[in-house]
């Protein structure tokens, strides 16, 4: 986990409680004696989180439809800190006196610009396909004060990830993405089998406990297509942006990203591998 991110170790369920009471509701005992929640519960999870970006990021309220992806904070944290590392470290001359962020399909929890907002000060655009997740990335901002900076579009043509969304004018220091693995509705259903039974050993439940919405889990061609064809626009918009970035979950689709990136004529490609507790994870990065 990187060295900035606030949720080392255990979390601090006592403080978590303090902040919101009611997760108190879920709290349970592991076989150590510690406290802990029932991560195969979707409603355990979503508490937890609000008292997460409560404690830790000051978000007074939060909340997401039923059915929308619950991210695991600590991991979406580290993405950013990384990202904060390489924009320190490799930035160019930009225009913005703020760093200025694009997340690509924000979703409905609105997880990266919640962070990147209280944590550095950044100023993010959020993009989605989906009405109710717009809807919703609306009504957090709305609720919290301290997020007004934040600019939410919503992406009307499913072809394009950028095209719409960087104006002609704009120039952004960062894009960050965390796309969707699956290459089916089927696929990802069989995952959360797997899931669930490591978590409660019930063979036949396909219950998702972090939820999740079809164009969040999955898109035709999985993964590999999906960053494959962000590669392929982000060419047209090399003028634009600083870094581009995106989450890789697999790590065998690497080569081809590189392989893909080098003929299109990338100038720096960057991978960073990313550990939380037993999850390894990374995300790749390129400019022109």
């Amino acid at each position: 986990m990187h060295p900035r991110n606030v949720h080392q170790g255990r979390y601090d369920m006592a403080a978590l409680v303090a902040a919101v009471p009611e997760l108190e509701y879920f709290l349970q005992a592991n076989p150590r004696g510690e406290q802990t929640i029932d991560f195969s519960d979707n409603n355990a999870v979503v508490c937890l989180n609000k008292a997460l970006l409560k404690h830790h990021y000051g978000v007074e309220q939060w909340s997401i439809p039923t059915g929308f992806l619950c991210p695991p904070i600590p991991g979406r944290a580290d993405y950013v800190h990384y990202l904060a590392d390489v924009l320190t470290e490799s930035a160019r001359p930009s225009v913005n006196a703020t760093p200025r962020v694009l997340d690509i399909g924000t979703g409905a929890n609105l997880i990266y610009p919640i962070i990147g907002t209280s944590t550095y000060g950044w100023q993010f655009t959020a993009t989605d396909v989906d009405a109710t997740a717009i809807r919703n990335a609306h009504a957090i901002i709305s609720a919290n004060p301290a997020l007004q900076s934040i600019t939410i579009l919503m992406q009307r043509n499913s072809e394009k990830l950028f095209g719409g969304m960087i104006r002609p004018d704009d120039y952004f220091d960062l894009t960050l993405c965390n796309p969707p693995f699956f290459a089916s509705q089927k696929e990802a259903e069989a995952q959360a089998r797997r899931k669930w039974r490591n978590l409660k050993g019930d063979k036949a439940s396909v219950k998702r406990n972090f939820g999740g919405q079809g164009n969040e889990l999955w898109c035709e061609g999985g993964e590999l297509a999906f960053i494959k064809r962000m590669i392929h626009e982000s060419v047209e918009f090399s003028a634009q942006v600083g870094w581009f970035s995106s989450l890789v979950s697999a790590h065998d689709h690497l080569p081809a990203l590189k392989q893909l990136l080098r003929k299109l004529g990338a100038t720096d490609v960057k991978t960073v591998p990313m550990a939380q507790g037993q999850k390894i994870s990374r995300f790749i990065a390129w400019r022109f």
